[in-house]
Formats: C-alpha cells, structure tokens, sequence
C-alpha cells in the first residue's frame, strides 16, 4: 500500500457513484429521464422576453408595441429608476404546460417588405421560445401596428445598395 498522506479511510464504491444514499448505485436506471423527478414551470413573463427580444433581433423591426405602449415606454425610460426599456412592450403571451402561443405589436421601417420582416420575426421568435424553453409555440400572430418614418431631426442609417 502507498502512503499518500491522508488518514486511513474505508474504501468507498467507485468513482461517481453515491453509494446508498441515492443516484446510480441506488436502483435507478442509467437511462432515467431526469424531467421525471421533479417540474419545471415557465412564467409567462418569461416566454414574453424572449419573444420580445427574438422580435427586436429581426432587421426591418423598428420597435415594439402599439402607440399606447409605445408612449408608456417613452415615458418610463425617462423616469430615474423606471428601468429603462420594456422588453415585453407589444408582446402578450399563453403559456400551457407544454405549448405557448405569442402575440405581437410591431412597427416596422419604412421600406422594407412588411410581409417578409413578419415572416423573419415568426421564425425567429419561434425558434428562440422552443430551443430556450422547450415548449412548442402553436402560433405567433403579428400585428403591425405602424410605419417608422425618419424625421429630419433624426439620425438616419446609411442605406445599403443592393
């Protein structure tokens, strides 16, 4: 026997293994699925941001929301200690246990073709809600509520040519 030092212990079962307290040694099958032991819930305020967040990630998306969201968000971002932005601002969602359905508001850029910047965010949103959460999204219905038109006043971006 080596000395390594440390004081003579019992020799414990195999590395990994916890022994009879519980975990692989303890009778339960190497392919248990581990959603089996417990639950997992999803609030909806949850799904709500990153539908917002997958919507907004979609070029030609201009904001979020209807006028009177957009006027309450305008409002809150100037207050101190409001938080700032909403990320839920034109996002209404259901969630069930398993599936979700999403609601959104959006404004797009003037421009850019309405139907494939609302193709663009259904996709996005979708794909973000099912790979973080894992519930199946039944439908994303999109409302756009507005056209955002540059104003003189404001920066505008530089227009690629294509």
């Amino acid at each position: 026997m080596t000395d390594t030092g440390l004081p003579n212990r019992p020799e414990t079962p195999h590395a990994g293994s916890l022994g009879e307290r519980g975990g692989k040694s303890a009778g339960v099958p190497h392919g248990s699925d581990p959603g089996s032991r417990g639950r997992t819930t999803i609030a909806e305020d949850v799904v709500a941001k990153i539908a917002g967040m997958a919507a907004r990630d979609v070029p030609g998306v201009h904001t979020m929301g209807g006028g009177f969201a957009r006027g309450m968000g305008a409002m809150r971002e100037r207050m101190p200690g409001a938080g700032g932005k909403s990320v839920t601002s034109g996002v209404k969602v259901e969630v069930g246990e398993v599936q979700t359905a999403v609601d959104l508001e959006i404004v797009v850029e003037y421009g850019v073709s309405i139907i494939d910047v609302a193709g663009d965010v259904r996709e996005n949103v979708i794909a973000a809600i099912e790979r973080m959460t894992g519930l199946e999204v039944v439908e994303v219905n999109i409302a756009v509520c507005d056209v955002h038109v540059f104003d003189e006043d404001e920066e505008q971006p530089e227009r690629r040519l294509e």
